[in-house]
């Protein structure tokens, strides 16, 4: 009996069960969805993690990065993927603007994802230049999961999608900022795109979650956005994207089948009519 197929119909997936399966080796899954009918899916397929990211504003909103994305819009797609779950631990992104640099703003952008959404737990991009930050979230006992290397919403100060941390310095910022996290008390933490052998490092150094997305293998669970892993979306293609489907194609197939079934008659049929 495969993992998913065991686990479907055990207790709720909390942020104390994600570090009882680091410590006893087990890999933790995790992706994003946005909606209630995928939310459901995944759920039942046996996630253990649902991510609400702000990566909504691409695969959703039609963006090209994550920036443009609010809070209110955030907090609709967290409603809507709470619903459909029953089992994952889900968690959403706090989107650009509602915490960096203003603790006040911060905390009171968390309360109300918790609050509106009934979300588990909230993330946040960046380590020491939003500790502030965490920590007046943390103190009001909202989660939080950090996540470092290539953090979306800092885009346009990178000015591009390459991997992150190569550099000496860079890396040592990360492994600090890391520990800072875990010190403050985030229970885990995204490493994205960074260099494989860094990831492990972090992952062996820390006792919470490392979830890895391009940052190899030696972290604690990995993560995806559902709408790459499945092949709806088109044009990106990094190293670290394995597509499990290709429902871009299964889906156009069946929209072309209809229109042509519409167009010569064939639908609705004797059957399909009352």
């Amino acid at each position: 009996m495969s993992v998913a197929k065991r686990d479907l119909g055990e207790r709720k997936v909390t942020t104390h069960r994600l570090i009882e399966m680091k410590q006893r080796g087990e890999k933790i899954s995790m992706l994003t969805a946005y909606d209630y009918s995928m939310a459901r899916i995944i759920d039942e397929a046996g996630m253990d993690v649902i991510l609400v990211g702000d990566s909504a504003s691409n695969v959703m909103a039609g963006n090209t990065t994550t920036l443009p994305i609010t809070l209110d819009q955030m907090i609709y797609h967290g409603k809507s993927v709470v619903k459909a779950v029953r089992r994952a631990l889900v968690i959403v992104d706090l989107p650009f603007g509602t915490y960096q640099g203003n603790s006040k703003e911060a905390i009171s952008s968390a309360i109300r994802v918790m609050k509106e959404t009934h979300a588990d737990c909230i993330k946040m991009e960046g380590g020491s230049e939003i500790r502030e930050s965490v920590e007046r979230i943390l103190s009001a006992g909202i989660p939080v999961m950090g996540h470092l290397g290539l953090t979306p919403q800092s885009i346009n100060k990178f000015g591009t999608y390459t991997v992150r941390a190569r550099e000496e310095t860079e890396a040592n910022k990360l492994i600090a900022d890391a520990h800072l996290l875990e010190d403050i008390g985030c229970f885990g933490i995204v490493l994205e795109k960074i260099p494989a052998a860094l990831a492990a490092q972090v992952a062996s150094e820390l006792t919470i979650p490392m979830i890895g997305i391009g940052a190899g293998k030696g972290v604690d669970g990995q993560v995806l956005v559902m709408h790459d892993m499945l092949g709806i979306t088109e044009g990106f293609s990094p190293r670290f994207l394995r597509r499990y489907a290709n429902l871009k194609e299964s889906i156009t197939s069946a929209v072309q089948a209809y229109i042509e079934d519409v167009k010569r008659q064939d639908f609705p049929n004797e059957r399909e009519q009352y």
